[in-house]
């Protein structure tokens, strides 16, 4: 029994030394930790080519925080940008795309960087029964790329994601057209369709479905319009009635 339990030991106390070993030599193997503002951003890039974005947003802030003048700087703001980004973390992409706009209007990157915002809002679209406020600003940065830059490589994909959000946009206007029409709100109804009519007359299925739900609500809302005139002259009548 004595033996046994010595032996117990001995597996234990050899399995913790195995155990600090292991950890010595995947340190080792790791290497020292990144200190410098060249050595976190190299690490930070090599974190997002091993696509471990948590980490290279450690990296990339803390080239932010404790190397505000380094060379590595400004790169790094943009790294931590698109690091959030890959990681579908779009608000604080959005933010940080924004802040490197702010902070460096002059770059070379701002091309890049509006298109960004425009895609984290346009991301950040999740149904059409919801406020469009993102894709509203998605499309002014869309609109500010291929104003600003259009000489930018990036205006073509600008346009294909501006037709998608104009689409998604219409659609919304839709459903709220139709929700009016449902409810018999004949007038809001007609006058929404007459909108994204008016608005929309590129994107053709969603302008002919319009038109022709446009016409049934105006003919709705006059026919509604007839049955209250004709309710109130009754009206009247009846109340000429009671006098006699």
């Amino acid at each position: 029994m004595k033996d046994l339990h010595a032996l117990l030991v001995v597996v234990l106390i050899s399995a913790f030394v195995a155990g600090i070993s292991g950890c010595s030599l995947v340190a080792k193997l790791r290497g020292p930790k990144p200190d410098t503002a060249r050595e976190l951003f190299r690490a930070g890039t090599a974190a997002m080519q091993e696509e471990d974005y948590a980490e290279a947003v450690e990296h990339f802030t803390a080239i932010k925080e404790r190397y505000p003048f380094s060379e590595y700087t400004t790169k790094a703001e943009l790294k931590l940008a698109d690091a959030y980004f890959q990681d579908e973390r779009l608000e604080s992409a959005e933010q940080a795309y924004k802040e490197f706009e702010t902070l460096h209007p002059g770059s070379k990157e701002i091309p890049y960087v509006l298109f960004q915002i425009g895609l984290c809002n346009y991301k950040q679209f999740r149904s059409i029964d919801l406020p469009m406020r993102n894709l509203g600003e998605a499309l002014q940065y869309f609109n500010r790329l291929e104003q600003s830059y259009p000489e930018s490589p990036l205006v073509t994909k600008a346009r294909e994601y501006r037709t998608r959000t104009r689409r998604l946009m219409a659609k919304h206007e839709l459903f709220v057209a139709d929700f009016y029409l449902r409810r018999g709100d004949y007038q809001a109804a007609w006058k929404r369709y007459r909108y994204v009519q008016e608005r929309y007359p590129d994107l053709q299925a969603i302008s002919k479905y319009a038109r022709s739900q446009g016409r049934l609500a105006y003919f709705k809302y006059q026919e509604a319009q007839a049955e209250r005139e004709r309710a109130a002259q009754e009206g009247d009548w009846k109340q000429w009635f009671r006098w006699l």
